[in-house]
């Protein structure tokens, strides 16, 4: 077992601004607390509320680290009160209130999975924020089951891949959006039954022209602005749209005739805020329903890049600029 420093270098915003604000500083490693473990980092997942905290639109709660990252995969070195020591060693894959962006950090016990013999530690790092996300938002507000359709936009993104591989993985019939055409064949290769280019192709009617004129069960949307009403033309009767994000502006206009019509319902949620309570729910049926799935390969995530901790900023950089297809990952 590897010695546990008393301090570390981590990855922190010096001040709210772009990617360059990003810096190595010195940290005290963390003492586990009742219920939590102490990882020895492998690998930690770059999301877009890292950037939000960076530009100081999200802060983390009272009483967390400025450490930037929400998720990594590492191996248990230490154990808080209550926590078996049977645990020491194991790897896991950790869903963070913060941290990631380190050598060390500390994380719940039951926000926490075991990580399946053939998953390597990139790919593991990539999964907590994204699994939580998915089951929550596609699967629990958007009631998705086998042999429904749905419409998942931003398909090439992080939580987008692992949002196509879980619908196929269920039984259900993916229709999936990008931004570039050479994207959609491994798109179709995740298990989209049909994926389009939002920039030359009107998603509506691909939508309808796929159901048969029927419309889909369930849009999972990461766009906001006018893509909702859009998004509402291209539901079925009784179909539940759920917004996970907004690039195109939080604030929509709606037609309530339509909702009222096709007696449609609307979903939203973030997970940062989630009760610890909430997120260990989520955690258990995740671990029942979706890591069988991880351990034999019928659901994989894809990474795009695993960069060092030190370019913490370029990896930022590169989701601003919409050049990553799948995840990218830290490695302390």
């Amino acid at each position: 077992m590897t010695a546990i420093p008393t301090t570390m270098q981590a990855i922190v915003a010096r001040e709210p601004g772009d990617a360059g604000v990003l810096t190595l500083a010195i940290r005290p490693v963390p003492t586990p607390g009742p219920g939590e473990v102490l990882l020895r980092v492998r690998a930690a997942g770059v999301n877009r509320p890292d950037i939000m905290q960076r530009q100081g639109l999200a802060k983390p709660a009272d009483g967390v680290t400025d450490v930037l990252g929400l998720e990594a995969c590492g191996d248990v070195a230490a154990t808080g009160p209550g926590v078996p020591t049977a645990l020491l060693g194991q790897r896991l894959m950790s869903l963070l209130p913060g941290g990631g962006y380190a050598p060390w950090c500390v994380a719940r016990v039951d926000h926490s999975l075991a990580v399946p013999d053939g998953l390597d530690d990139d790919a593991a790092a990539a999964l907590p924020e994204g699994l939580y996300t998915v089951w929550h938002n596609l699967f629990e507000l958007g009631r998705l089951r086998m042999g429904q359709t749905v419409l998942v936009h931003g398909a090439a993104g992080g939580i987008g891949t692992l949002a196509v591989r879980m619908a196929y993985a269920a039984g259900a019939t993916v229709i999936a959006t990008a931004g570039r055409v050479d994207r959609l064949p491994a798109l179709r290769e995740m298990g989209a039954a049909r994926a389009v280019c939002y920039r030359d192709t009107d998603f509506v009617q691909a939508c309808l022209d796929a159901t048969q004129g029927r419309g889909v069960d369930v849009v999972l949307d990461m766009v906001g602005g006018d893509y909702v009403q859009r998004n509402l033309q291209a539901l079925a009767f009784g179909g539940r749209h759920v917004s996970l994000s907004f690039l195109q502006g939080s604030v929509v206009t709606l037609d309530l005739l339509t909702l009222m019509q096709k007696q449609l319902s609307l979903h939203s949620s973030t997970l940062r805020p989630q009760s610890a309570a909430e997120k260990t729910r989520m955690g258990q049926a995740i671990a029942r329903h979706v890591l069988p799935l991880l351990a034999d390969g019928r659901i994989t995530p894809r990474v795009h890049a695993s960069l060092p901790l030190s370019q913490a900023a370029h990896a930022h950089r590169m989701l601003e600029a919409g050049d990553v297809f799948g995840k990218v990952v830290l490695r302390p």
